[in-house]
């Protein structure tokens, strides 16, 4: 069973195409369920787009789930259509998201961290000049926030786990931990960490979260999906295959995915 849960298009400003040619493309590649899951408005904001390149505006939500419930039904015949989001996890906001999201019939939320101390994550310039000790501090700042995203009871999903390191590869090298910390939170909210390929597009080159990670993942019996974070129709699906033989040899039994929020499995 093929399916991916992670995907973008144009409305958040750094994607490439509309929703239904990633629609297309899931179909031409023979999945049977496509997640659409954009970038979540900045709801707290009373500018309506406040990061144009970034997410969508505030008033393209309800077409956004407007078109995905039409696109849903138009393509029932041929594929399943999941509706789901990418969101932004701000402690300060989440009430506001929460209360938001509670109005919609999503099949399930990916919960992603973007920024840290107010940086965003793939922001080279927040490594210069730290010692050891700050480094430490500003990569456990990074997972405390996803621990507090898992906590949340709002998300199914945790999105791209150790995606500091996309333009840092050090990252991955710096010693605490916190990661282990993450992981037994995550299990113990009976949520699940995404494998996500885009990773590959990064200066990292490698998978969020590492092997490593996902190794830890299976002793801790963390739950696993899978989602491209297709910024073009072309990467729906992008390794999916791959994924699953090496989440085999990890020792992995299964994958999940979400319709209603429900999980459902995918025997590996």
């Amino acid at each position: 069973m093929l399916f991916d849960l992670h995907t973008h298009h144009d409305r958040c400003g750094h994607a490439v195409g509309k929703l239904e040619e990633y629609i297309l493309s899931a179909i031409g590649k023979g999945l049977h369920y496509i997640g659409v899951s954009d970038h979540s408005p900045h709801f707290y904001s009373d500018i309506d787009h406040l990061r144009p390149i970034y997410a969508m505006a505030n008033s393209e939500f309800d077409h956004y789930i407007k078109e995905v419930l039409q696109l849903k039904e138009a393509y029932k015949s041929k594929i399943h259509v999941l509706l789901g989001m990418e969101s932004d996890y701000f402690p300060k906001h989440i009430e506001i998201y929460r209360k938001k999201y509670q109005k919609y019939p999503f099949d399930y939320l990916i919960g992603s961290v973007h920024f840290v101390y107010g940086v965003n994550i793939f922001e080279t310039s927040q490594w210069e000049g730290l010692d050891s000790e700050q480094r430490v501090k500003r990569k456990e700042a990074y997972y405390h926030l996803i621990q507090q995203s898992a906590k949340s009871g709002i998300f199914q999903v945790i999105g791209h786990m150790d995606a500091m390191k996309g333009n840092f590869p050090a990252f991955s090298n710096i010693e605490t931990p916190i990661i282990d910390e993450t992981l037994k939170v995550i299990a113990e909210e009976g949520i699940s960490i995404e494998i996500n390929t885009s990773s590959t597009m990064k200066g990292c080159g490698d998978w969020y979260p590492s092997q490593e990670i996902l190794e830890r993942a299976s002793y801790f019996e963390v739950d696993v999906t899978y989602g491209s974070d297709a910024h073009h129709p072309d990467r729906v699906g992008d390794s999916y295959l791959y994924v699953q033989k090496k989440l085999k040899e990890i020792g992995f039994k299964e994958m999940v995915y979400y319709v209603e929020k429900k999980r459902r499995v995918v025997p590996l």
